[in-house]
């Protein structure tokens, strides 16, 4: 069974939406040690508690070779010289030794100060302000109304809600359209259609109701769900007997 996540609603295996409420149900799998069904993004299995981790893989850390100091052969001539040690062999393999006196002369070089650079004064330029990107409004949808035809009272549809709840009071899902109080309720199931506005449109689906939902007298198959269009006709139950149309609110 998959649990609900909105309405604690136990489902058969294989559903995607709630029976109930019709919330989106979250993907399973199939435990690889005993066969349960589990989340996804589950870590271990809550029917034999059998570990999901896989653990990475660690990579060898290489590390470099140690240098290796060779000492050159000195020089016919050179004689009582002490001996050099190549710290880069490939270039230096066959430099050739200097005199004392040109040693010396070099590593005076060497110890004169080094004329710092002409300090060059950067110069900044201002960041441009970008202004923000305008996001392009969303559509809204036109206010509209249901007019109940037995007792000819107009309710409005909340435009700020996305999914509209027709139904009676309950401990599931709390209707946003309650019928409870028109004649001939007892028709009407607890949690029975659900209206979604989706942009300009508004669509009305039968949410597993005992008695069935019925557009312009033909009924709603559950699962499907219908485009309203103004003068609609919406039965909740057979019979006819709550029935509502479908109609453009006044301005």
């Amino acid at each position: 069974m998959i649990v609900c996540p909105n309405c604690k609603h136990d489902n058969p295996e294989g559903a995607t939406n709630c029976e109930a409420c019709y919330t989106a149900l979250p993907a399973t799998k199939a435990c690889p040690n005993c066969g349960a069904s589990i989340q996804l993004d589950a870590t271990f299995c809550g029917q034999c508690g059998y570990s999901l981790k896989s653990a990475a893989a660690q990579d060898p850390i290489l590390l470099p070779p140690p240098a290796i100091a060779i000492e050159a052969t000195p020089a016919a001539g050179s004689i009582g010289l002490p001996p050099t040690i190549l710290t880069n062999p490939e270039a230096d393999l066959f430099a050739i030794p200097l005199a004392p006196a040109e040693s010396a002369a070099i590593a005076e070089e060497s110890l004169a100060p080094i004329p710092e650079p002409p300090q060059v004064e950067a110069q900044v330029s201002p960041i441009p302000s970008s202004a923000p990107t305008p996001v392009p409004a969303q559509p809204q949808p036109a206010p509209h109304q249901l007019l109940h035809l037995q007792s000819n009272t107009p309710i409005e549809i909340p435009p700020h809600l996305q999914v509209i709840h027709l139904g009676k009071p309950n401990d599931l899902v709390a209707p946003d359209i309650d019928v409870s109080s028109f004649p001939c309720a007892e028709v009407v199931s607890r949690v029975h259609a659900n209206i979604r506005i989706e942009g300009e449109n508004y669509y009305i689906e039968d949410v597993g109701s005992a008695n069935g939902t019925y557009i312009n007298h033909n009924v709603l198959a559950k699962g499907n769900r219908h485009l309203l269009r103004s003068g609609d006709r919406i039965g909740l139950g057979k019979g006819d007997l709550v029935t509502f149309i479908f109609q453009d609110a006044p301005v």
